[in-house]
């Protein structure tokens, strides 16, 4: 049996109901709809899964912008929360190779900047650029520097630098705070520096949330809200929608490991 044409009826109804459907969802597009910022994950409720993660091989990843914007300042504009201490420690950050950030961190045996193990290797010789910056406000530094200890568990390594910068160098601390803040060269670029919140700190890891960093930022210090280093930034995994967290190896971590650093270097401060 053959279907018969629509007749008069149904044609002159067909573009009303297709207009009241298209009025329906154009209404429907302009309807906003609230963005609920995710909550923030979980980091040290499950003591075997945060275990297995710190075990995990070390990687510098790019899904690290925890937002939909990278909210990173040049370090030399910034005035924000940290500025009162912030000005007296950036001096101390260092980009590395090109490729990585550091810091000068004040040690019993000697100052040296303290970076991520994953950057460098073990007798390596790494350029050391200090002050590479917009509009700096500090002596630019050239120089190279041995890299005097190197690990991937914890991931952090030791460089001792041939020249010295006009810094006075970070003091490592135990003592989390509320708001951190990482002071970076992202992509090698000039200095910057994000804020975060602090998440928790367990199996020698430090959690963060809310800090961009990217490719470049690994090996910086995780700074608390007194300018003290809590950390080293070492794996970004935040992405633009919010979730997630960067994280990197505690200072006591790092401190227990290490031959050139003693107890006494670090502290509750």
């Amino acid at each position: 049996m053959s279907l018969k044409p629509p007749g008069p009826f149904l044609t002159l109804w067909g573009p009303l109901l297709a207009g009241t459907v298209l009025l329906g969802l154009t209404a429907c597009g302009k309807e906003e709809v609230p963005v609920v910022p995710p909550a923030d994950p979980q980091v040290c409720g499950n003591p075997t899964e945060a275990g297995l993660h710190a075990r995990q091989k070390p990687e510098v990843s790019g899904l690290s912008q925890c937002g939909l914007t990278t909210e990173f300042t040049p370090i030399n504009s910034y005035q924000g929360e940290f500025a009162d201490v912030i000005q007296d420690r950036e001096d101390a950050v260092v980009l590395i190779n090109g490729n990585c950030t550091g810091t000068l961190i004040e040690a019993g045996a000697g100052p040296v900047v303290l970076t991520a193990g994953h950057c460098v290797g073990l007798g390596d010789t790494s350029l050391l650029d200090f002050n590479f910056e917009d509009a700096s406000d500090g002596d630019p530094l050239l120089t190279e520097g041995v890299v005097i200890e190197q690990s991937l568990e914890p991931d952090y390594a030791l460089i001792k630098p041939d020249t010295l910068p006009e810094a006075t160098p970070v003091l490592l601390t135990t003592q989390a705070t509320e708001r951190l803040a990482v002071i970076q060269h992202p992509r090698g670029r000039r200095k910057v520096i994000a804020e975060g919140r602090f998440l928790g700190a367990c199996n020698q890891r430090v959690y963060y949330a809310a800090l961009d960093t990217l490719v470049g930022s690994s090996g910086a210090g995780v700074l608390t809200r007194n300018g003290y280093l809590l950390g080293v930034h070492t794996d970004g995994d935040c992405d633009a929608y919010g979730r997630g967290t960067n994280n990197g190896w505690t200072a006591e971590a790092i401190v227990e490991a290490s031959e050139y650093l003693v107890s006494t270097d670090i502290a509750e401060r």
